[in-house]
């Protein structure tokens, strides 16, 4: 390979380490759960997505084990060739139903539906409207979408009024609006009721990225749509974090639109349909989110009881009622000095900053989960207080 190549890329390396923007992984040696084991060190884990806390469900483990005895480990081939079994249609019938929509489609991950999403649907005389802080895939799947786009303002009703009058003016065919049902480094909601509404008046279709929300908001655990009991059109998720932890994506939605995804959606007709295992520990999974009252009464306990705490210690938090709660500390390195001192303390966080977030919006995301009990948030707690004092983000 070029020596000159592989030097600029080393010089790359040596600016983001410079400008406190490396990012480096710990190696978990035990299963994720409220407690993990990293290396040596027995931590409390505040930054993962196992909000219902199934990532180490015995139930899930036993679903996955099970099943391999009678459909295989891998499909080896994609849907349309030969890698489709009757678990794949039953997990996603159940998950359509589940979101109350017509039919899901099944991808390897969700930034795989939502890289699939955009270009099957909308061409150059249809339009985008999305929201700034949108996730990364939906972002890159609309950059492969010919559909002409907009961005609004984050959650930004007027902003997005003035782009839906423009896509109107300039002849769009159709007009979808893409959100983030929660942003997941803030923890905001989308303001689904007013983009509704706002949709409603425009003749514009929803497209909801619902992955920090399906199993756990709402009164069933169907998500934000339910939460704010609003119907959107299209729902895309993930069964990589509270349905089980895994890996695997969908798009949920009306008939017509799966259809025409599982003849044109690039990603699914070129990606390895799913293991069985993982689907089903997706079937399981859904069932005791089904069943799952309780799990979803004790992550919100959960959630405020550490958002107290941590308002009572003095951290500065962005307010919300979603179970990621960021503590803003807005220097990157800070950032990263403090979850390092925090995993000397026992507590497993990571830091945030650009370009996941805005230069000078440097955090400690934390999240919370079911399987976190009331002795390891106070333990946490005390971490948190005695790290801050350290570090000067607490007088």
């Amino acid at each position: 390979m070029s020596t000159d190549f592989l030097t600029d890329i080393s010089k790359t390396l040596e600016e983001i380490k410079a400008d406190g923007l490396y990012k480096r992984e710990r190696m978990i040696t035990s299963p994720q759960g409220g407690e993990i084991r990293v290396g040596d060190a027995e931590v409390i884990n505040l930054c993962a997505n196992n909000y219902l806390g199934l990532a180490d469900h015995p139930d899930l483990i036993a679903a996955a084990r099970g099943v391999m005895d009678d459909k295989g480990f891998g499909m080896a081939s994609v849907r349309f060739i030969c890698g489709t079994q009757d678990i794949h249609r039953e997990l996603e019938q159940r998950l359509a139903k589940f979101l109350g929509k017509d039919d899901a489609i099944l991808f390897a991950a969700c930034f795989d539906a939502n890289g699939g999403l955009f270009e099957p649907l909308l061409g150059p005389e249809d339009a985008i409207i999305s929201d700034s802080l949108n996730h990364a895939s939906i972002i890159d799947g609309i950059r492969l979408c010919k559909a002409k786009r907009y961005r609004y303002l984050n959650s930004d009703m007027n902003d997005l009024e003035a782009w839906l009058k423009q896509a109107r003016e300039d002849g769009a065919r159709h007009i979808m609006i893409a959100t983030d049902g929660v942003f997941s480094m803030d923890g905001y909601l989308a303001k689904l009721p007013e983009i509704r509404a706002l949709a409603d008046k425009y003749d514009a279709i929803v497209m909801v990225d619902d992955c920090h929300a399906t199993g756990f908001m709402g009164a069933t655990g169907a998500g934000t749509p339910e939460h704010f009991g609003v119907d959107v059109d299209i729902v895309t998720g993930t069964l990589g974090k509270a349905l089980g932890g895994a890996i695997g994506g969908y798009i949920a939605g009306p008939q017509p639109v799966i259809d025409l995804l599982r003849q044109r959606a690039r990603p699914y007709l070129f990606s390895n349909s799913l293991p069985p295992s993982i689907v089903a520990a997706g079937l399981e999974a859904i069932r005791l989110v089904e069943e799952g009252d309780g799990l979803r009464a004790q992550l919100f306990e959960n959630a405020r009881y550490w958002r107290a705490g941590l308002e009572k210690l003095g951290f500065y938090l962005l307010p919300g009622e979603h179970p990621i709660i960021p503590g803003m500390l807005g220097e990157a390195q800070l950032a990263q000095d403090m979850a390092a001192r925090l995993f000397d303390e026992g507590v497993y966080v990571s830091g945030f900053f650009f370009p996941v977030v805005p230069r000078g919006q440097a955090r400690i995301r934390t999240q919370m989960n079911a399987a976190l009990t009331r002795e390891e948030l106070d333990r946490a707690l005390a971490a948190f207080g005695k790290v801050g004092k350290e570090l000067g983000i607490l007088s």
